[in-house]
């Protein structure tokens, strides 16, 4: 079964400053995202899907097109502000993207099969990759998943960050998702920050997501729908944002989709921060001397 990579590469990077999706990291200079579509390979996705802003088409192409070419199947789409479904007009005054849902369905008219998202920005590892492509060419079309991993091993040294906080049934099933955009581990332990300023205790073995997942082309329309239901309500919000956990546990409540979560060993890491690249030019250079990769990834 044909299966396609959709990968999150419109984010602005702000915390990082600058375009980390093109920051070459690997020892010869590959990108986070090259590490990826070369394990996805590996487990049988066919074909690449980048979603893009339409400021950065000619550096992207200079980075991937090329390199790519005879590899992968690829292509690309813009995440654009005014591309709403359902009628809906983008307001004058809108800077903010409208999250990680509108970028997906920015995807849909080049994915007809089922598909992985994941961001531009993290490392997965190979297992997680191989786990979602075996768990997607079986199942029904209401079914997704999402890889899980523990909380502790994705974190930052360099500041707070944002994590899909997973809630598991006994079955393996998310029953829910919550986003937590301020955790933070401390010499006391680790916690999320409240919008009050109050402080809650994660434990470090939580189950968590970093936008991996698992889905089949009626995502799409159920995505749309559930857009538009945002929109109308918060299409005047300037900072509203519609994320994909948010689609998942709609789709989750209502019984339309189950959701299974797919536990790995694999080690994550990602540049959240600058001062994160040094340990993740680190981590992948004990990648590559332990054989997981070769020195020139594209060689």
């Amino acid at each position: 079964m044909k299966l396609t990579l959709v990968v999150l590469a419109a984010g602005l990077g702000s915390r990082y400053g600058g375009l980390k999706q093109m920051d070459g990291v690997g020892p010869s200079g590959e990108t986070i995202i090259d590490y990826s579509i070369y394990d996805a390979a590996r487990a049988g996705f066919g074909k690449v899907v980048f979603i893009i802003r339409r400021d950065i088409e000619a550096d992207f192409r200079e980075v991937f097109l090329k390199k790519l070419s005879g590899r992968i199947a690829v292509d690309y789409v813009f995440q654009d502000l005014t591309d709403l479904p359902g009628g809906f007009r983008c307001p004058p005054d809108r800077i903010k993207p409208w999250g990680t849902a509108h970028a997906v369905l920015s995807a849909a008219p080049k994915v007809r099969e089922p598909f992985a998202v994941i961001n531009a920005d993290d490392y997965y590892g190979r297992g997680g990759f191989q786990a979602v492509a075996d768990f997607l060419r079986g199942g029904d079309g209401s079914r997704y998943a999402v890889v899980g991993y523990g909380l502790r091993g994705t974190l930052s040294e360099h500041g707070s960050v944002a994590r899909g906080v997973c809630e598991v049934d006994a079955s393996g099933y998310l029953s829910g998702i919550i986003e937590r955009s301020q955790i933070e581990n401390t010499s006391a332990g680790i916690f999320y920050r409240h919008a009050d300023g109050r402080s809650t205790v994660l434990p470090e073995d939580t189950v968590v997501s970093m936008n991996f997942w698992g889905f089949r082309p009626g995502f799409f329309d159920l995505t749309r729908r559930e857009f538009e239901h945002y929109l109308r309500e918060n299409i005047h919000n300037p900072k509203a944002e519609m994320f994909i956990p948010l689609v998942v546990n709609a789709l989750i409540k209502s019984g339309e989709a189950t959701v299974k979560v797919l536990p790995t060993r694999d080690q994550w890491f990602g540049v959240t921060y600058k001062e994160d690249r040094p340990r993740v030019m680190a981590e992948l250079e004990k990648l590559v001397a332990a054989g997981a990769y070769p020195r020139s990834l594209w060689a």
